[in-house]
């Protein structure tokens, strides 16, 4: 088989790796990142639950025995999770300073985590029962053979849950403006034309034979910080399956 296209784009690997020595810390360069993982956390679960008929009686970890892909892992916050659910887990990051990192903590909490420095293309020829991107796609270099490699990495039967920033004018003015504005999101993490809608994005995962069954947003209450939403229009969650 050939190798996949290449989407890694070295500018954002490089800028991400000068995240990798606080990643970890929940005030630190990262902190976003922490405050989103609640909500992630939660639409997985319950995508998880809602795709694998027994997943619900699993308990802590519904995905046990199963294997699972977490794609731009940075230094592992969302991969960990994956692995504390029971799931045979890897992680691959473009920027090898975020797969240090994230080797190190995964080994100082005893999790055993495959990391890997690289791109979806890296991953040719393997497959895993769930494939998640979070925050991801609007940094590569080419969206549908990022999405394409995705799709490709996804076991018969898989599911794959990914999330992205809406293009709309209140995720430039939150994330841009005020966000990397007032320093809370490390200045130049984000190019506001490459954000995707939630119909581009369909789109891509439709041309790469993938069915969307679900899109939530994410949104924020100042009472509660990041929360599910219908409301689309500053980030959002898409759940998919193998057409």
């Amino acid at each position: 088989m050939a190798k996949a296209t290449a989407t890694i784009d070295p500018a954002e690997a490089a800028h991400f790796g000068k995240l990798a020595a606080d990643w970890w810390d929940p005030k630190g360069s990262s902190a976003m990142l922490h405050r989103l993982n609640p909500a992630r956390l939660a639409y997985l679960r319950e995508a998880i639950d809602a795709h694998w008929e027994d997943a619900g009686t699993g308990g802590f970890t519904p995905l046990s025995g199963k294997s699972a892909l977490d794609v731009g892992c940075g230094a592992g916050l969302l991969t960990e999770p994956l692995a504390r659910l029971g799931a045979r887990a890897t992680g691959v990051d473009a920027a090898p300073e975020n797969v240090g990192a994230a080797r190190t903590h995964a080994a100082a909490v005893g999790l055993d985590i495959e990391y890997i420095a690289g791109g979806i293309e890296d991953l040719t020829g393997r497959r895993f029962d769930l494939v998640t991107s979070m925050e991801v796609v609007e940094h590569v270099t080419d969206p549908a053979a990022f999405i394409a490699g995705l799709a490709e990495a996804l076991a018969p039967g898989g599911l794959m849950v990914l999330s992205t920033p809406n293009r709309t004018a209140l995720s430039h003015l939150a994330m841009i403006t005020i966000g990397e504005g007032s320093g809370a999101i490390p200045k130049g993490t984000h190019d506001w034309r490459k954000f995707l809608t939630p119909d581009e994005l369909t789109e891509l995962l439709e041309g790469a034979g993938m069915k969307v069954t679900d899109v939530r947003g994410l949104g924020f209450s100042p009472a509660r910080g990041f929360v599910l939403s219908g409301d689309t229009s500053l980030d959002y969650l898409v759940t998919a399956r193998a057409a």
